[in-house]
């Protein structure tokens, strides 16, 4: 299923430490370039996989006027524990978001295995397979997918499924598309830049050439595994990838009034809330305040996320959607 591609929710066992499109800027070099040439920049040094240098040309442009303006300048709610009736004062119901059920690809996978089941009798009293060799037939099967699991993590199944979910459900494929939208957007208003995204798993296997990447969003964080590397991860890092992971859940709550995708998130930040040792009354609390910020921080920026998921199912590039998002916000609603 789509899923965040977030390499950090990969850690545990580490501590937690308390528009104008046109406008000319000046960026370290002294020399005057627009907003798009930098961004044109930015998609080339990501291409190259140099992410710090990508990030190195947006923190430049970062807070300036005709810059990036949004970038990291989300107004978030204060850090603190909330509880469940204020979520519900605010239209949030956490049963809806945190226990998603993906009943578009079940629906799927059910519906192949019955024509499997169909396919496989109507083989048989065709063409007359004997039992002993209806055994063998069953046991390539078998070995087929024994091999996907075991090699692949499942990757092919997926690939198959997701494949025939965007091809014959427009409801799935537009979707997906909000759910990486609402990714994306959470992180750079968070100030985490998003370096690349698939909508399909065939999609990412033709960016990255690897059945074991799914459909997701990645994102530049060189700077979270430093601080995993010196065993310990602020508290301010713990607040934006935990806003991210619960950012696809969030938006198709708002839209759809109920979560299907995402399940992977949420155990992937659970595993790295286990993981930094939280009790479970904190990691609630982390939770909730990461609902809440996030859910609110979408209602306001609803118009930009629908401008940006447009511009996904357009394939944009990562630079191409920045600008996007800048051109479709104020900053004084930040």
């Amino acid at each position: 299923m789509v899923g965040l591609g977030l390499s950090l929710m990969q850690y545990v066992g580490v501590a937690l430490t308390s528009s104008c499109p046109k406008v000319r800027i000046q960026c370290s070099s002294n020399v005057g370039v627009s907003r798009q040439q930098v961004l044109e920049k930015v998609d080339k040094e990501l291409a190259r996989g140099d992410d710090r240098a990508a990030l190195t040309l947006v923190k430049e442009l970062q807070g300036k006027p005709g810059g990036l303006r949004c970038f990291g300048a989300a107004r978030q709610v204060p850090q603190r524990l909330y509880t469940l009736d204020e979520l519900r004062l605010n239209g949030i119901e956490t049963l809806s978001l945190l226990s998603p059920v993906d009943t578009t690809l079940g629906s799927i996978e059910r519906n192949l295995q019955i024509a499997a089941i169909v396919g496989g009798l109507a083989a048989w009293n065709a063409f007359g397979i004997s039992p002993q060799q209806l055994f063998y037939i069953s046991l390539a099967l078998l070995f087929l997918w024994t091999l996907d699991t075991v090699s692949f993590g499942g990757g092919i199944g997926s690939l198959v499924v997701d494949t025939i979910g965007h091809s014959f459900s427009q409801k799935y494929h537009n979707r997906v598309i909000q759910h990486e939208a609402g990714h994306f957007l959470i992180a750079y208003l968070v100030g985490i830049l998003p370096k690349g995204y698939a909508i399909s798993s065939l999609d990412a296997l033709q960016k990255e050439g690897s059945l074991n990447i799914q459909a997701g969003t990645a994102f530049v964080d060189f700077e979270f595994q430093e601080e995993v590397n010196t065993g310990k991860v602020s508290a301010t890092t713990l607040d934006k990838f935990s806003c991210i992971a619960l950012a696809g859940v969030s938006t198709e709550y708002l839209i759809y009034g109920f979560a299907e995708g995402g399940l992977d998130d949420i155990r992937k930040l659970d595993l790295l809330l286990k993981g930094l040792g939280f009790t479970q009354k904190k990691a609630d609390s982390q939770v909730r305040w990461s609902l809440l910020n996030t859910v609110l921080l979408l209602r306001r920026h609803e118009a930009a996320r629908a401008k940006l998921a447009e511009a996904l199912s357009m394939g944009k590039s990562v630079g191409s959607c920045i600008d996007i998002i800048e051109n479709s916000m104020d900053v004084s609603d930040l």
